[in-house]
């Protein structure tokens, strides 16, 4: 059976405030030295990616388009034209950090309608009576995905 006494026997619950505070003291430093170690990956991560190249693949081409010749570009243009080869995996990189949605609206709009029924079912459960407003919004979200629906039929 696991409870307090199972830990309190194993002798856990008998170190002093002090040797809490070195252990916490030294989890907090491990944890700033953690952040400070990502932090400095992704500085030079994004140095990296900023920097000039000079290929001759890619430079004719991003400076055809206009755009800056950095290794972040070709990456980014690598993607399209795997994307354009039949890649799905590269199209939908390039849909999800080009700021379009690798989801319908139907699918967001289903979640938060399943989200806002939970919420309902849970307040009826408790008796809050945020019920009825909890409903109404629900009966919103119904209301644009079946919209919606009909928008994409008749489109």
């Amino acid at each position: 059976m696991a409870n307090y006494e199972n830990i309190k026997d194993k002798g856990f619950d008998h170190r002093t405030t002090d040797e809490l505070r070195i252990i916490t003291s030294k989890g907090g430093k491990a944890s700033g030295e953690a952040r400070r170690r990502k932090a400095d990956f992704r500085k030079t991560l994004n140095m990296l990616l900023t920097a000039e190249i000079d290929s001759e693949e890619w430079k004719p081409v991003l400076e055809a388009l206009g755009v800056e010749c950095t290794l972040e570009s070709a990456l980014l243009m690598a993607q399209i034209k795997e994307a354009l080869a039949g890649d799905t995996k590269a199209a939908t990189f390039v849909a999800k950090y080009s700021g379009q949605s690798s989801e319908p609206d139907e699918n967001r709009l289903n979640r938060e309608a399943d989200t806002e029924l939970k919420k309902a079912r849970k307040q009826a459960v408790t008796g809050e009576n945020e019920t009825e407003e909890a409903l109404d919004k629900l009966d919103q979200i119904l209301k644009e995905v079946r919209d919606n629906a009909v928008k994409q039929e008749t489109e």
